[in-house]
């Protein structure tokens, strides 16, 4: 007999504290992670609402609770209860309310399910406030109070026992031979010395392997003495998105020490958005801000290999449209090397109505893709990126992210839509010329 359909809860715990310890945990981590910087945003919100016409969750569905600067209410009250100049006072005739157990586990929704730390709002906020920067610091009070959603903190466990999501690094090397065979393309693994050290992305260990043996096929050509290695190989850093800035710190030392290891001078990050946020911008954390070694996306190496004629492709001569990844493209500022690389390619670039630093997220990033609670969420999303591609009348639909791509996919799959997402990595390594 099968079991009976059950609503998703709209929350989940982790650990054995009580209610009224998640709500001290949370709240002493909000203030915690507050620093002038935060201070300031907080009091600087005029509640204009330009963020929520930037958001795309509020512009799919209409919802008010989807306003970005609404997501920050727990912050808010933590800084005008804890920190802000009069707090004493707040507290004393409970001016600002503590939150309750339900307050956290309705905000859990807010911050991991219709929030991808795209950084849209962030843009277009007039007083400067970094949204998406303070979502960040709720998702660490979040995580520690033990209230992530459960698939995210089920990943955060795999993460923190084998150092992937996807696979211990004892496997790492039967899995980049089996690649090695079905594309005929060798992986070299666990070198003792090399100039690049090449990292992936979970879906590139497990369903996107042509990435991986397209990526080789590159690094070869343009005559690189590259390795991968098991002791730091997945870069995608569920630990950056979860809020578990210890997980995050671990996972980040864990490449850049690896290439430090084997005496490699740069780190290869893979199409993957996230990754370049953990790994590019926010090494300087673990490293005093010296980071050892250059940190550079799959995006800048083909840049920069078309430019210096290391690799050369085949003019396609159709007409294409491109999704940008928010992490890569508007909080990382690859936008022109992206467009470089498809006028390598040949396309005719038709541009969404919204693109480059203003372009709307995929609806995935941030761990959303991941969260099976939010997929009615991100399916009314997808809706107006595909009416978007459509409008362009393009060929071909081109991303440089592989969990844009996975979300993208699982959008068209979803609906029947014929267009599928193709990866950038994968257009140049299947265009190469001597």
């Amino acid at each position: 007999m099968s079991a009976p359909n059950r609503p998703i809860p709209a929350f989940d715990r982790q650990g054995e504290l009580s209610q009224s310890e998640r709500i001290d945990v949370a709240m002493r981590s909000f203030v915690r992670d507050f620093g002038w910087t935060a201070a300031l945003h907080v009091e600087s919100c005029v509640r204009c609402g330009l963020c929520a016409e930037a958001c795309h969750f509020y512009r799919a569905t209409g919802d008010a609770k989807y306003t970005p600067a609404l997501k920050l209410e727990p912050i808010r009250r933590a800084y005008f209860r804890e920190v802000g100049p009069f707090a004493p006072i707040v507290r004393a005739l409970d001016l600002v309310p503590r939150p309750t157990t339900g307050d956290l586990e309705r905000w859990q929704e807010l911050v991991y399910d219709s929030c991808n730390m795209c950084g849209r709002c962030t843009l277009v906020c007039p007083m400067g406030i970094d949204i998406a920067e303070l979502v960040r610091d709720m998702r660490h009070g979040m995580f520690v109070a033990g209230l992530v959603p459960e698939r995210l903190a089920l990943m955060d466990r795999a993460a923190r026992q084998w150092g992937s999501t996807a696979t211990p690094g004892e496997d790492l090397p039967d899995i980049l031979a089996e690649v090695s065979e079905r594309y005929g393309v060798a992986i070299p693994c666990d070198l003792d010395r090399a100039d690049m050290l090449v990292t992936a992305a979970p879906a590139e260990l497990t369903e996107h392997t042509k990435a991986l043996a397209g990526a080789a096929k590159i690094l070869d050509r343009a005559g690189v003495r590259w390795t991968m290695h098991r002791e730091g190989f997945d870069a995608s850093n569920v630990g950056f998105n979860n809020g578990d800035v210890e997980l995050q710190e671990r996972l980040t030392r864990a490449l850049i020490d690896t290439a430090v290891k084997i005496g490699a001078k740069t780190v290869l990050l893979p199409e993957c958005g996230h990754a370049y946020g953990a790994a590019r911008w926010e090494a300087g954390k673990w490293y005093a801000g010296e980071v050892p070694v250059r940190v550079i996306h799959m995006t800048e190496f083909l840049d920069e290999s078309l430019a210096a004629g290391k690799i050369r492709v085949r003019r396609i001569g159709e007409s294409a449209t491109f999704h940008d990844p928010c992490q890569i493209v508007r909080r990382g500022g690859l936008e022109a090397a992206a467009r470089r690389v498809l006028a390598a390619l040949g396309f005719e670039l038709r541009e969404l109505q919204d693109h480059g630093v203003t372009g709307f997220c995929c609806g995935g990033g941030g761990g959303v893709v991941s969260n099976v609670r939010s997929a009615p969420l991100r399916a009314r999303v997808f809706e107006m990126k595909k009416a978007q591609v459509e409008a362009t009348g393009a060929k071909h639909f081109v991303t440089s992210c592989g969990q844009c791509r996975i979300t993208l996919e699982q959008g068209a799959k979803a609906t029947q839509w014929t267009k599928s997402p193709e990866s950038l990595l994968e257009l140049v390594a299947d265009n190469l010329v001597d």
